[in-house]
């Protein structure tokens, strides 16, 4: 894709399985790749593997975010892309949660992306460009049984990118959502559990994505690149599924 060779991108969530997958997509079209993630460990494995640079910021927390963006701009450049990628979920009824849940969910999905754009755009503002792709969900387009507080969240980052990419459209700065249908990860494997309740939920899952089958990881980058190259330097505050059909909006 056109735009993308030697540019600096930071990707949340890297030493995941998604944000591995991007991290690696990026790395492959010849980005310098930011791999943030609290996992330390995980973040310097993947660095590795794509002569990235690893960071271990807690995203929830500002000024460790600041530092981390610093630190990293200090050795690859100002950014040019950011992907918010993070995330974390569990899959309870509401009834069943507890403010502690909450406060827990909304961190890491909501306050965690805002910690890392309000950083990241007052630079691509002074510059005239950038490229932010956050990654929600179609949890927060449509609902999704058991996790609403992280659809809250998601739906709450759709809104966040449409609106910010109005306030810096002219600023030659672009902001675009997508949103991964159900997708094969140790999170999914996590949230929904290995006995007959969690073989149910992957069942009902599958029943309902057109494809029948649930994402994997590698099905997420090609649109997250996309959006952050030139090939797409003309679309901005858009929301596009990757779920195999399980959402189709007009």
């Amino acid at each position: 894709m056109r735009g993308l060779n030697g540019k600096s991108v930071i990707v949340t969530g890297g030493a995941g399985a998604i944000g591995a997958a991007i991290c690696r997509r990026f790395a492959e079209h010849g980005a310098t790749v930011g791999v943030f993630d609290k996992n330390l460990d995980g973040a310097r494995k993947i660095a590795g593997e794509i002569k990235g640079i690893a960071c271990g910021a807690d995203i929830t927390d500002y000024k460790a975010v600041a530092d981390g963006i610093a630190a990293f701009e200090k050795e690859a450049g100002p950014t040019d892309i950011l992907v918010n990628n993070a995330g974390w979920d569990q899959f309870v009824n509401f009834v069943d949660t507890t403010p502690e849940l909450w406060t827990k969910i909304i961190a890491i999905n909501l306050h965690g992306p805002l910690n890392m754009s309000h950083v990241v755009l007052k630079g691509m503002v002074a510059r005239g460009h950038g490229r932010v792709v956050n990654i929600a969900s179609d949890a927060g387009r449509v609902g999704s049984s058991l996790e609403a507080v992280y659809s809250a969240c998601k739906g709450g980052i759709i809104a966040f990118t449409k609106t910010v990419a109005r306030e810096v459209a002219r600023k030659g700065i672009t902001l675009n959502t997508v949103c991964p249908g159900p997708t094969d990860t140790p999170l999914l494997a996590a949230v929904a559990g290995n006995d007959e309740r969690g073989q149910k939920i992957r069942a009902a899952l599958v029943g309902a994505i057109p494809m029948k089958r649930v994402g994997q990881p590698e099905d997420i980058p090609g649109a997250v690149c996309f959006l952050a190259s030139d090939d797409a330097a003309f679309i901005t505050g858009q929301t596009i599924s990757v779920s195999g059909g399980l959402t189709m909006h007009g």
